[in-house]
């Protein structure tokens, strides 16, 4: 049975939907997903008072799991914004269930935006203890390659507070991986990184991130002031 949650995004999504612009938007998406066709601005302004409603840990998570059952990917995209906004209700405990929603319905658009979640999380739990970092080299071993890109990109925006033994660790441990997504994220975990610490990094291409894919190098270097050695 639908929640009354979900009934209200639903009853609020379907008057705003473009036949159009989703066949646009499921095109743009490689034909993986299904879409209403409504452009992100208007989405979140629409559902803006069904998201600001607290609910509990348990709650968030269970919304979220029935939204991912959704045939329309604007679904997915409101349980991302709903775990996002009310965030801090989450914690460590909440991983393994974050995690689990990665595996579903897997797409970049998802991803990275949980990616962002389990982020804030372990910044946020680090402090009080090792677990909430090793839960992250958990899932950097994972045999899904989506949970690791969340491990690579989970210290996107820390700056001064980023872990940059283990950033560039995860780095080489992936460095042999082949897939596009994986490739990709490491250089923009670099990137996001240089923007903080650029000798660092640049210092770090030149070592042992010369064994890099062209792809994550180029990523990662992307503005550096000077250009990498070929």
């Amino acid at each position: 049975m639908e929640s009354l949650f979900c009934s209200e995004v639903r009853a609020t999504l379907l008057p705003l939907a473009d036949p159009a612009r989703a066949l646009a938007m499921q095109a743009y998406m490689r034909n993986r997903f299904v879409f209403f066709g409504i452009q992100t601005p208007a989405r979140r302004q629409a559902l803006a008072p069904l998201l600001r409603v607290p609910q509990s840990a348990g709650e968030l998570l269970a919304t979220a799991s029935e939204l991912w059952d959704h045939a329309e990917r604007e679904c997915q995209y409101t349980a991302v914004d709903l775990l996002a906004r009310q965030q801090a209700q989450l914690g460590l405990a909440e991983v393994e269930a974050l995690l689990a929603l990665v595996q579903r319905k897997s797409w970049w658009d998802s991803v990275d935006g949980l990616a962002g979640i389990v982020g804030k999380i372990v910044r946020r739990e680090r402090r009080d203890g090792p677990a909430a970092q090793a839960a992250m080299d958990a899932a950097l071993g994972h045999e899904n390659l989506w949970v690791r890109r969340v491990a690579l990109l989970h210290q996107l925006g820390w700056r001064d507070e980023t872990d940059r033994q283990r950033l560039f660790a995860y780095a080489l441990a992936q460095a042999g991986e082949a897939d596009f997504f994986i490739r990709k994220a490491i250089g923009w975990a670099l990137r996001d990184f240089a923007r903080h610490d650029p000798a660092a990094v640049a210092d770090f291409l030149a070592g042992a991130g010369s064994v890099l894919s062209p792809l994550s190098r180029r990523e990662a270097a992307k503005h550096l002031a000077k250009p990498l050695a070929t």
